[in-house]
């Protein structure tokens, strides 16, 4: 199976103040940190989903606007499978900096033809660290159209019906899906 990766960059950044892609964390932009990452993966294609096309974006990774914006994440996730020629969608947040490559490809050795990986620590998903198959399009099209857009609600449907394998997350690796969301959670890790 061939993967598509996209890096979710659309959030407004409320809580931090500032855009988070252009944070530095250990000397480098968050894009920058996250982008690595997934080339590491070698996926088929490489996608930035964002309100606007970031000005740092690099060529030959795919901009993808939110459709409509302001829907969270459902909008960008929705509109990049909608353009993937691949059976699956690798999505990374880019607040989430401390992930790494090793603990992606475990979650790729996860999924099956039409079935992705859904992290899960605890009772509580992390759907922007997961792999969706692109049969889930139809799925967030519709949670898009509706009025609850929250992705634990549409990934807790796509398990009912085993389209995504939940994959627990070992306590050791759960420092990988840790986001910074608030200034103070720079501290003492730049």
């Amino acid at each position: 199976m061939n993967i598509s990766a996209v890096l979710l960059a659309g959030g407004e950044s409320r809580r931090m103040s500032k855009d988070k892609a252009a944070l530095l964390f250990r000397g480098k932009p968050l894009w920058q940190i996250q982008l690595d990452l997934l080339r590491k993966l070698e996926p088929a294609e490489i996608f930035v989903s964002a309100r606007t096309d970031p000005a740092w974006r690099p060529k030959g990774v795919q901009f993808v606007p939110d459709e409509p914006p302001s829907r969270g994440p459902l909008s960008g996730l929705t509109a990049t499978l909608a353009r993937i020629p691949s059976s699956h969608l690798l999505v990374l947040a880019i607040d989430m900096p401390f992930m790494n490559s090793k603990h992606l490809r475990y979650l790729c050795n996860a999924i099956g033809p039409r079935r992705g990986a859904l992290p899960m620590i605890g009772s509580r998903a992390e759907p922007l660290a997961a792999i969706y198959p692109a049969e889930v399009y139809d799925m967030f099209a519709t949670a898009l159209s509706g009025a609850d857009f929250s992705m634990q609600t549409v990934t807790n449907q796509l398990v009912k019906i085993g389209m995504l394998r939940v994959v627990r997350v070992p306590k050791k690796e759960q420092k990988f899906y840790r986001n910074l969301n608030e200034p103070g959670d720079l501290n003492g890790v730049c």
